[in-house]
């Protein structure tokens, strides 16, 4: 593993253990030549995705970008980094067992809008504000009422 403050190539691995629900492993590496640490991750990949945008380009899947587009709305909201990872860890698992090597945005956007729901209500609804694209102060009231029905009716059940 090269080291990403030097690029020198001879690291070594200080310690490892499960992360992410036994999903990953954590490693912590030391470099031999600068005695920088840093961490890394493996992960169970079990097929390469492609993510087919709206305009009909298509991108390699980047699971970093799918964790910046959770960040974003959780950003000041009580939930922690580990929470985040096993939400994406869970988006990503549905998307390569979904059996499809290409998957559309929307079907990424409609991933992290069911992760949110559990994790945040109130980060769903910003994701929402953006994924929805709202326009008015309306838009907002009307998703947060439909919001409001479905849990008064999750609750009587």
């Amino acid at each position: 593993m090269k080291c990403p403050f030097c690029g020198h190539t001879d690291t070594q691995v200080k310690d490892s253990r499960p992360a992410e629900e036994n999903a990953a492993i954590r490693r912590r590496r030391t470099c031999g030549d600068c005695n920088a640490r840093f961490t890394t991750f493996e992960r169970v990949q079990l097929r390469e995705l492609t993510v087919l945008k709206q305009d009909g380009r298509r991108e390699t899947f980047d699971r970093d970008k799918l964790i910046r587009s959770l960040r974003l709305p959780l950003q000041k909201r009580p939930v922690g980094t580990v929470e985040i990872e096993c939400a994406v860890s869970n988006i990503v698992r549905r998307l390569e067992e979904s059996g499809e090597s290409d998957v559309t945005s929307l079907m990424i956007g409609e991933q992290v809008m069911a992760e949110l729901a559990q994790l945040d209500s109130v980060a769903y609804v910003r994701y929402a504000s953006i994924y929805k694209d709202f326009r008015e102060v309306s838009d907002f009231n009307t998703f947060v009422s439909n919001l409001n029905e479905k849990l008064q009716k999750a609750t009587a059940s």
